[in-house]
């Protein structure tokens, strides 16, 4: 079911993806599928479905053997890497299974190095929505501790705000759960859904956890490389931060 009405952050269409090799591997095939801004989209699938598949394409980290991909309305196959790799970090925000914090740095200082890498000037216009967004997931009390000082639970919802400093129209959340016991693999996931309701941010979010997706607007489901599901839950509520 692909949505109508409202802005569409990314639209792929008719998209293949082979591996080439001794024998080629379709990873995706024949793939319709767009993203409403605001919306939480969950991608689920059994593992080798091509949801990581899926969601690099979406990224702009891997390219199509065939089809089309739409992000910000332009065309990724008329862009070169440079371009790709500046709409990636303007236009998006990435959360892993693993954190991927840096140690030697502070709460408040990882959340930041989105905007870092962007320059100082972006650095200092969002060092305050950064904090507020960490008050927000409950780490206002521990900006200035290591990750090393934190629970599994607490160093990724650092990583949900990383992935939200630079104030993204999508987030790309790759089994963001996957590293953690039920109980904190729920609250992260919950997480993300207040923020994506909070800041109007669109999230796609891919799981096997067939529990998380009751809480998405919609969930796709990928079955050797094809979508077989499509499912419209709730409408996607967009708001402003």
């Amino acid at each position: 079911m692909q949505q109508s009405g409202g802005d569409i952050v990314c639209r792929l269409e008719h998209v293949d993806k082979v591996y080439e090799g001794a024998v080629p591997t379709p990873a995706l095939l024949d793939i319709n599928l767009q993203v409403q801004r605001g919306e939480f989209l969950v991608v689920l699938g059994a593992s080798g479905s091509g949801k990581t598949t899926l969601l690099n394409i979406i990224g702009l980290l891997d390219t199509p053997t065939s089809g089309k991909v739409w992000i910000a309305e332009r065309n990724a196959e008329q862009m070169d890497e440079e371009e790709r790799a500046a709409l990636r970090s303007r236009y998006m925000g990435f959360v892993f299974q693993f954190h991927y914090l840096l140690p030697e740095f502070t709460v408040l200082e990882n959340a930041l190095l989105p905007c870092k890498i962007a320059g100082k000037q972006v650095e200092e216009q969002n060092r305050e929505l950064v904090k507020e967004l960490l008050h927000r997931v409950g780490l206002g009390d521990r900006l200035n501790y290591r990750p090393s000082q934190l629970s599994g639970g607490q160093q990724q919802r650092v990583a949900i705000v990383r992935a939200l400093a630079n104030n993204p129209e999508l987030v790309l959340a790759d089994e963001p759960t996957g590293n953690l016991d039920s109980k904190n693999g729920f609250a992260v996931f919950e997480m993300m859904r207040f923020m994506n309701r909070q800041t109007g941010t669109a999230f796609v979010v891919v799981t096997h956890d067939e529990r998380l997706a009751q809480e998405a607007d919609r969930v796709v489901v990928l079955e050797d490389g094809r979508i077989v599901k499509d499912m419209l839950q709730r409408p996607a509520q967009t708001h402003e931060l």
